[in-house]
């Protein structure tokens, strides 16, 4: 049985992209990483890609238009034969027409429970809110930011004491497990 084809898209370390690509080294695992595309070049996530095997595409989206840097980017994708698109730490909002071209074969890890605290500084607004728990969540890509279907979740409690850098790293453990079981 052929395995379903995954791009991922990067935009910085690429620890959510190396739980991927791991788990994709499991034979019984139904996908393969296929190429890992990152907005930024000097994300580091592109060297640890590159090392295990992966192709890689880098190109600054800056000074381009939202729509004209996602068609060079749907351009490597469909190069690369993508089927599938995982966003893993890509901080940039995407074009309608982007979403469009991939949806239903797009997802995202957000370091939250979704539908709670969408977009950015998650951890600070747990805390500053006093929840008790937090966790990650596996969400279908819409055109409306962090709002598609949740496909999966995983709580993680927040402790006396936590600070968001403590919260994040406990939260991003959940996510590399989440992530990597959801998609296969």
């Amino acid at each position: 049985m052929a395995k379903a084809r995954v791009a991922v898209l990067i935009s910085g370390r690429g620890s959510n992209m190396a739980a991927l690509v791991y788990a994709a080294k499991n034979p019984a695992c139904p996908f393969e990483i296929v190429l890992v595309a990152a907005n930024d070049p000097d994300a580091a996530g592109l060297s640890l890609a590159a090392t295990e095997g992966i192709p890689v595409f880098a190109q600054s989206h800056k000074g381009m238009k939202r729509a004209e840097f996602d068609a060079i980017v749907t351009r490597e994708l469909r190069k690369a034969r993508a089927e599938y698109v995982a966003l893993a730490g890509y901080m940039r909002l995407l074009s309608p027409e982007f979403v469009e071209t991939w949806q239903g074969r797009m997802l995202n890890i957000h370091p939250s429970l979704l539908p709670k605290y969408k977009g950015l500084d998650t951890h600070e607004r747990a805390l500053a809110s006093g929840d008790t728990v937090t966790g990650c969540s596996v969400h279908e890509v819409t055109v409306e930011l962090d709002d598609g279907p949740v496909l999966g979740q995983t709580e993680v409690a927040i402790v006396d004491g936590d600070t968001p850098d403590t919260l994040a790293a406990r939260v991003l453990i959940a996510a590399h497990q989440l992530y990597a079981r959801t998609l296969a």
